[in-house]
């Protein structure tokens, strides 16, 4: 068969079946009187091998290999091949990612352009300064999209800058909580914990509902910073959460003070009282469980909690007794 007509049947240029030849990859098995390459059958099988190697993305000289040494096993080479693939992958969905940002950020021109790619870079930075004040800067003219802030904040270690990227997340405007929301299941505890602080941190509405449902995640850390921005929000779907908190000693003070902003309603304050009062006699038996609960009834105001104080005066451990002794007293002086 001749050199066009191989062309045509195999898809294969004549040129690249000359490279082909060039490199010692085809050799054609004779040729025609007038001096025409003439191609074999097997010539032919050996060309759709060599296009079948191309497109796994093997360079010729690898194919020369793989076809011509005996002893060549792919199984190295397909192992390289596998990870150039994924960096390959990795990098351009890298790519698509940062296109998709400055796309949301809305460019009037290349200027914009310019700044958002320079901010984006700026949170990516190793140093914890420069990402601050992208953080910081993000609120200008041309903001950076709230994917990236979010990205940026669940993965941050830097206390002050961690607190910079929730400002920002803060005055984003909308997408922020639904992303921070996936966060809480992230299987870092870590992220989920970055994710619950920064919702915490947003205004009323969208996050406020987040974290009313992460009052249900397993996770004990979510659960007390979720319950400790819904009370100090006057969210009582909170109190549950946070007399378990003041129970196990986990941030007690912090659920005594919420509890104390959500019993401005007397009749959640009487919920309150009651809920301290059963826990007291019923919940646990460990003394400093019990002392921690007899000092958030200090917080709670009407004559449920004042009732329950006058009850544990007389408490048989004496550090509980003292303590509702105590402040039963600065009730009075008030």
């Amino acid at each position: 068969m001749l050199i066009g007509e191989v062309a045509r049947r195999s898809g294969v240029s004549a040129r690249m079946l000359r490279h082909y030849e060039s490199l010692g990859l085809v050799r054609p098995s004779g040729r025609t009187g007038s001096g025409y390459r003439e191609y074999s059958g097997q010539d032919i099988r050996r060309i759709f091998h060599i296009e079948s190697l191309r497109s796994l993305g093997l360079s010729l000289r690898e194919i020369g290999r793989a076809l011509d040494e005996p002893g060549f096993t792919p199984s190295a080479l397909v192992g390289d091949l596998v990870r150039q693939a994924r960096e390959r992958i990795a990098a351009e969905t890298e790519l698509l990612t940062r296109l998709r940002r400055i796309d949301a950020a809305e460019p009037t021109g290349w200027e914009d352009v310019l700044q958002v790619v320079a901010l984006l870079k700026a949170l990516g930075s190793k140093s914890a300064d420069t990402r601050q004040r992208a953080a910081l800067s993000s609120a200008d003219e041309v903001p950076v999209p709230v994917e990236a802030l979010v990205e940026a904040a669940l993965s941050e270690t830097e206390p002050n800058v961690a607190g910079a990227l929730r400002w920002a997340l803060a005055r984003s405007g909308d997408g922020g909580p639904a992303l921070l929301a996936e966060g809480l299941g992230s299987p870092v505890a870590a992220v989920r914990e970055r994710a619950v602080q920064a919702l915490a941190e947003l205004p009323a509405g969208e996050a406020t509902a987040h974290l009313r449902d992460a009052l249900a995640s397993p996770d004990a850390v979510v659960r007390g910073y979720a319950a400790l921005a819904l009370g100090t929000r006057g969210m009582a779907d909170a109190v549950p959460t946070l007399m378990g908190m003041i129970v196990e000693g986990r941030n007690d003070t912090d659920a005594a003070d919420a509890l104390s902003v959500l019993a401005s309603d007397p009749a959640t304050a009487d919920q309150i009282a009651t809920g301290l009062v059963d826990r007291l006699a019923h919940g646990t038996a460990e003394a400093s469980a019990r002392g921690r609960l007899t000092q958030a009834l200090a917080g709670i105001p009407g004559a449920r909690a004042s009732g329950a104080l006058v009850e544990l005066s007389h408490d048989a451990d004496r550090a509980v007794a003292l303590t509702a002794a105590y402040l039963l007293h600065l009730r009075g002086a008030r």
